[in-house]
Parts: structure tokens; C-alpha cells; sequence
């Protein structure tokens, strides 16, 4: 299919699927892969593309070349355009898959979008991704600080404006806290680390966000910076800034601990895991979405819940035979143990628990031609 990150260029119906299978598609494995995920000769060749998530951009890059190194045909694109963008080029057809931070809002029309897309079935959504958004700041002489979720809204509100903040001082006795000015900076496109960083905001905020969650910031003004790569910068560039990031990216920047129960939690992959594994289904799915309603009051210990499960979204059926099998294919390798490992060692994220991937895994085993 055409890759474009560009909206405006999304018309559906001029999508080019350019997929060529040679034989008859590879034979599935126990997994419901299509035993192409490991070593030894594949059947499938082409091209297949795909976007959306930015903080699943250092996962894809691994597994692209998990995928590719056993599939000498097949050439993978990801264009990281964001979650919002991302699903839109699903919907319009000019991805064949998407990947999304946030799952498809039945508020917002995306369900019932995405299923006109797919032929009338529900499109499939399955958690492939799953990393600490770190909540990183630029302070000179400071690298990590405790801040619970309340103080955290009031800062991104601006109702908390310099560092030595009495509110800020409380959670962390004996640290040197300077009266430099707070810059928050949040994401300016269509972000899905933005609808889960609000959502945390709205349910563990304790009243202090007015805002319902959302993929758009919701406050004016301010400074803005696209994508991951675009906010990691924006906060590295300044001082005083405070900004939020998939944790994989966050570098050399400091590191906010938050407050879990009556203990303050760094961000972590493990932490992530577990604050998601306590956590409970969205309501009224369909049996191939496993959209998961994260749990951000949790106090479990050790859980870290200003975490994103990032999604993989696609149909359940494909009008191309050849389309079909690649993302069945693709998709089958990411959620696989060995692709969860291979994102898990190139970026940092938590291999999905044995449940998840097992349901996952049986999903887009099952996608398939019309």
C-alpha cells in the first residue's frame, strides 16, 4: 500500500496494494503464525504498510528486521505519523495495519469507522506493545524526584509553577530544589502517550485535572513538540521543562518516581506489567478486541501505572489473498514470545504475560482472505 504520513494525501480507494505471494502462503505453527517468524526459507515476498504509534518506532525497527531476516521477500514500512494519524490511514486503507496508543474510541465513531474499513466485521485490536511513559524533566543538579499524581496535574494544569513549590518540597525532603520557572511541554499532534498520560491525570489526579483523557492536549498555549523524538528534544533544549515520553526514549533526562500506594515507583517495564496485569477488559468488546481499561489507582507494589498498552489494529479478512497473509504473518511475529523479546531487548518494553499473548496470538493467527 502507499506509505504516507501525510493526512490530507489519505483518499480512500486510491491505496495501491503492491503484494506479490509466490506458492501457496506458508503453513501455521502451533502459535498461529505462519511459521515464518523463524529460521529457514518463507514463501511470502511483497510489501505491506503500516503506522501510527510513535513510541512503538524503536519496537517496529526490531521487529521489521526479526520479520525480514526470515522473510528475504517481504519489505515492512512503518511510518510513525502518531496514534490519531495512524488509525486514520487504517480507516482509509492506506495502512494495512495500524499502531495506536490508544484504542478506537466507540465515542469518537472509530469503532464503527474501522469496521466499514474491515467489510462489516470488527476490526481487530491486540496490546503488542507495552512501556512505562516516563514523565521526564531537564533540572540541573536534579535527577530524579517523587511526585504523586495530584502534583503532577497541577504542574501540567500550571497551577504549579516553579520547582521549589511548597507541593513539590513535601514529596521530596533534603533535595535542593531550585525557584526556576516549571515549562511543561506536551505533544502537538494526535498522540495516543497523550490520551494515556491524561488519563492518568483525570482518574488518579485526585480532582485536580478538569479534563476528560485525550489524544489532543486539552489546555491552550504552551509548548508543544511533535512526537516522541519531537518531545524528548523539546525538554532536553530547555530548562526547567517537564514533559512526558515512551520511557525507552528518555535518555539522560530526569526521572520522575510517582507515587503507588505509600511508595514511590521510578518508571520501569516490570512496573508497567504489573500495574496492566491487575487491570480489567473495556467493557462490550468484540472477541477480537482486547482493548484493556488500565487500572491508574492501583497500589499494587511495585506497579507503575502511567503506562501505554500500545495496539496493533487490523481486519479480521482482506479483499487481497497476498495483503491477508502478510499482516497475518507480521503480526503473528510481533506478538509471538521471540518477537515480544525482540522488542523487549531493543526498546526496553515489557513482553506481554502468558494469557495476553496467547489470546493475541490466536486473533491474528486467524486473519485471512475473504
Amino acid at each position: 500500500m502507499i506509505r504516507t504520513s501525510i493526512r490530507r494525501a489519505v483518499v480512500p480507494g486510491i491505496a495501491v496494494i503492491a503484494l506479490a505471494l509466490t506458492g501457496c502462503g506458508a503453513s501455521n505453527d502451533s502459535d498461529g503464525s505462519d511459521g515464518d517468524t523463524g529460521s529457514g526459507a518463507s514463501d511470502l515476498s511483497g510489501s505491506l504498510a503500516g503506522g501510527g504509534s510513535s513510541a512503538q518506532e524503536s519496537a517496529q525497527t526490531a521487529w521489521r528486521a526479526g520479520f525480514q531476516s526470515a522473510n528475504s521477500g517481504v519489505t515492512i514500512t512503518y511510518d510513525a505519523v502518531g496514534s490519531g494519524t495512524g488509525r486514520e490511514n487504517f480507516i482509509s486503507k492506506a495502512f494495512s495495519f495500524a499502531g495506536s496508543d490508544a484504542y478506537l474510541s466507540d465515542d469518537e465513531g472509530q469503532l464503527t469507522a474501522a469496521k466499514e474499513r474491515c467489510g462489516g466485521e470488527d476490526a481487530i485490536e491486540v496490546p503488542a506493545y507495552v512501556s512505562a511513559i516516563a514523565i521526564i524533566f531537564n533540572l540541573p543538579g536534579v535527577d530524579s524526584i517523587n511526585l504523586d499524581a495530584k502534583t503532577v496535574a497541577m504542574i501540567f494544569d500550571g497551577k504549579i509553577s516553579t520547582w521549589n513549590d511548597p507541593a513539590i518540597a513535601a514529596l521530596n525532603d533534603g533535595v535542593d530544589l531550585p525557584d526556576t520557572k516549571i515549562s511543561p511541554v506536551h505533544r502537538s499532534d494526535d498522540s495516543g502517550t497523550t490520551d494515556n498520560f491524561t488519563d492518568y491525570l483525570s482518574k488518579a489526579g485526585d480532582g485536580a485535572w478538569s479534563y476528560d483523557p485525550d489524544g489532543v492536549w486539552p489546555i491552550k498555549g504552551g509548548e508543544a513538540a511533535e512526537g516522541t523524538s519531537g518531545m524528548v528534544a523539546a525538554v532536553k533544549g530547555g530548562e526547567g521543562t517537564i514533559g512526558y515520553a515512551d520511557e525507552s526514549q528518555a535518555g539522560g533526562l530526569g526521572l520522575v518516581s510517582v507515587k503507588v500506594g505509600e511508595e514511590f515507583n521510578a518508571p520501569s517495564a516490570d512496573g508497567a506489567a504489573k500495574a496492566l496485569a491487575v487491570s480489567k477488559p473495556v467493557e462490550g468488546r468484540s472477541d477480537v478486541d482486547m482493548a484493556m481499561d488500565v487500572d491508574r489507582t492501583t497500589t499494587e507494589s511495585g506497579a507503575y501505572p502511567v503506562l501505554l498498552a500500545s495496539y496493533l489494529i487490523a481486519c479480521q479478512h482482506y479483499d487481497d489473498a497476498n495483503e491477508a497473509d502478510l499482516v497475518k504473518g507480521f503480526l503473528s511475529y510481533i506478538v509471538s514470545d521471540e518477537g515480544q523479546q525482540a522488542s523487549a531487548e531493543q526498546a526496553g518494553s515489557a513482553p506481554l504475560d502468558a494469557t495476553l499473548a496467547e489470546k493475541a496470538q490466536g486473533i491474528v493467527g486467524a486473519i485471512a482472505a475473504k
